[in-house]
């Protein structure tokens, strides 16, 4: 197939790219237009030859058409994900995240492409109500971030039952692995242990999530295609929750450390805006196709580790700087 991958250049979206390039199809892969003609992680892949990556932006509704044409399907990914980054610049989740969604599916409509899966994110549940979390669980915007996301999704929704479109909607829960950015907490924890720092400086500790590691992410992605499920949410998780602190023990018991920890405030989310518990109940996706969970959190924890120890890798992070 002929795919368009939105976000290609990001941490999901580049892991994606080598998914998909391996099963076979042809993928255009759209990165955010600089003029430093930078590709983000798209950059350091093997099939980077291989791929066809265009520089643009979403905002653009005339370039989503152009990129959307042709395209048997599309995975939309792109969008702002930063948490702590929509606190300080809400209009501009709504300009990518919303915007940016609407020129995507009026492209898709366009192109009449066979398959739009739209990335959602399982912040759009807040806290949990119950657990574990399945797709009918009531949304919570407890962030503009989540906020902006559920907008997107209703708008995903809404091309379905107007336009009778092929959407269907992709709810990742934690995905983490090489290459992810030093915003989450998995990478900052990594790069502050491997930098040599005295004292780590995290959030709080207390929150669990269900993290998945990216390959197992991506393989539910692919699996989407496998689908005629329009107008449906799907759930991509493990259903395994740990808090952070758990990940912490972890990875100090991987490499041997026993760094003290203290609380940044800078780290913490607004009071009403931390969501608590996440964990997903992804048997939906696990009854209509092959997909499961295969990584478990110490094996993945393992091989994402491997990636940040090479000189290379670990020098593209800013150890001493706090990335929202």
């Amino acid at each position: 197939m002929k795919i368009l991958i939105t976000g290609a250049d990001g941490f999901i979206g580049s892991h994606l790219c080598e998914c998909l390039h391996a099963k076979g199809h042809k993928i255009r892969a759209l990165s955010q237009y600089n003029s430093f003609n930078f590709w983000g992680h798209l950059e350091h892949l093997p099939c980077k030859n291989e791929l066809e990556i265009i520089s643009g932006d979403l905002r653009d509704s005339f370039f989503c058409e152009k990129i959307t044409a042709g395209m048997d399907a599309v995975f939309h990914l792109g969008a702002l994900i930063a948490i702590p980054y929509s606190y300080e610049a809400p209009k501009s989740y709504v300009d990518t995240n919303i915007i940016g969604t609407l020129n995507m599916l009026e492209a898709a409509k366009k192109a009449k492409v066979g398959h739009f899966i739209h990335t959602s994110t399982s912040e759009v549940y807040g806290t949990a109500l119950y657990s574990p979390i399945d797709e009918k669980h009531p949304l919570q915007p407890q962030s503009p971030y989540s906020a902006s996301k559920i907008a997107a999704d209703m708008l995903a929704l809404s091309y379905y039952n107007t336009y009778e479109m092929p959407i269907i909607i992709a709810r990742p829960f934690n995905a983490y692995g090489p290459r992810q950015s030093a915003r989450a907490i998995i990478p900052s924890i990594i790069i502050q242990i491997l930098s040599g720092a005295k004292e780590l400086k995290l959030g709080d500790l207390s929150p669990t999530r269900d993290l998945n590691f990216v390959l197992d992410t991506c393989e539910g992605f692919a699996s989407l295609l496998e689908l005629s499920s329009f107008g449906e949410v799907f759930n991509i998780g493990s259903g395994v929750e740990h808090s952070m602190q758990e990940v912490l023990d972890i990875i100090q018991s991987i490499l041997g450390t026993n760094i003290k920890v203290s609380q940044d405030k800078e780290r913490l989310r607004p009071k009403n805006s931390e969501v608590f518990r996440l964990i997903s109940d992804s048997s939906k996706l696990q009854k209509a196709s092959s997909w499961k969970s295969r990584f478990d959190l110490k094996e993945g924890l393992k091989q994402t580790l491997a990636w940040f120890e090479k000189e290379e890798n670990l020098k593209l992070y800013k150890a001493g700087i706090y990335n929202v």
